[in-house]
């Protein structure tokens, strides 16, 4: 995944501005942009958004290099900032990245208004105060591969249209209020596979659903829910994930009657209600880190391999 790279990069992007924007701007970007400045009380962290100034040059944005449009509006941690995302972000139509993290007193829901972005490839909102249910609306972000709002207040079930994204690549929706079993029909999401899935520290219940049996994820992680019943969909010897942490749940199931994908470096268990012995065929795999401690396994840990 390259979402903190690209964060890096926008860093850098607001220090050394390149010669060929600086004096671009479009007028139309410009005037949104003001506009979200004042819906959130002229916040010092766009006090470099000043009006007699090419808004290329502006700190928490890019613009294209051709087109002198903006495509990416990333702000993040400061304690001051408060108020709701401001819906003039949906008037910035060629933006690709919506990012809004670590501001602690920004409330209120995603604007419905974001629907019209139709290029937006990364929304991320995430420890923030956002609360309500996750939007409907999300899944009319056809172009949508990275979609992360975690940490936030986030409460109600997780609508099962998000598996209809077609491009989506990575789902955070970790450490938040959810309630409800994950949908059955996010064992159809088009591509076959996530690269992270994340549902984690929330207050999910039921079983894991069959139909994720069809999903190649490579990182999973669904630790500290409610979960029941036997994961064994989310294993086996032809899939690629590399972490899998299933750990704080009440997961009951024969760890010894598991097909571990070969990949699999990094296995957490913990704090279930997992029962056998811990199978030989976890020394043929090159892990890097294994915790089944607090369930009811038995019998003798094999001595080969990592182990």
């Amino acid at each position: 995944m390259k979402i903190l790279p690209v964060l890096l990069c926008l860093l850098f992007f607001s220090t050394f501005i390149s010669p060929a924007l600086s004096g671009r701007c479009n007028p139309q970007d410009k005037k949104v942009l003001l506009k979200i400045k004042k819906a959130l009380g002229n916040p010092y962290l766009l006090a470099s958004w000043d009006p007699k100034t090419a808004c290329c040059d502006w700190y928490c944005l890019e613009c294209h290099p051709d087109t002198h449009r903006v495509i990416s509006l990333t702000m993040f941690t400061d304690n001051k900032l408060t108020g709701q995302i401001p819906a003039e972000v949906g008037d910035l139509p060629y933006l690709e990245t919506l990012l809004f993290r670590h501001l602690p007193n920004l409330n209120g829901t995603i604007p419905s208004t974001v629907t019209k972005l139709k290029n937006l490839k990364t929304l991320w909102v995430s420890w923030t105060n956002l609360s309500g249910p996750i939007p409907e609306f999300i899944p009319q972000l056809k172009n949508l591969t990275y979609l992360n709002l975690s940490f936030n207040n986030l409460t109600g079930s997780i609508p099962s249209s998000v598996s209809t994204l077609p491009n989506l690549d990575s789902l955070h929706l970790d450490r938040n209020k959810l309630t409800g079993s994950i949908p059955e029909s996010f064992g159809s999401f088009p591509s076959r596979s996530l690269y992270l899935f994340i549902l984690s520290h929330n207050k999910l219940s039921g079983t894991i659903p069959a139909s994720l049996a069809n999903m190649d994820f490579n990182i999973i992680d669904l630790s500290r829910n409610m979960l029941q019943g036997d994961p064994s969909v989310l294993f086996g010897k032809n899939k690629t994930t590399f972490d899998i942490d299933l750990s704080r749940n009440m997961f009951q199931f024969d760890l010894s009657k598991l097909q571990f994908p070969k990949s699999l470096a990094r296995l957490d268990l913990n704090h279930n209600k997992i029962t056998g012995s811990i199978p030989e065929r976890l020394t043929e795999l090159d892990l890097q880190f294994l915790n089944v401690s607090y369930n009811r396994l038995c019998g003798k840990i094999p001595v080969r391999g990592r182990l």
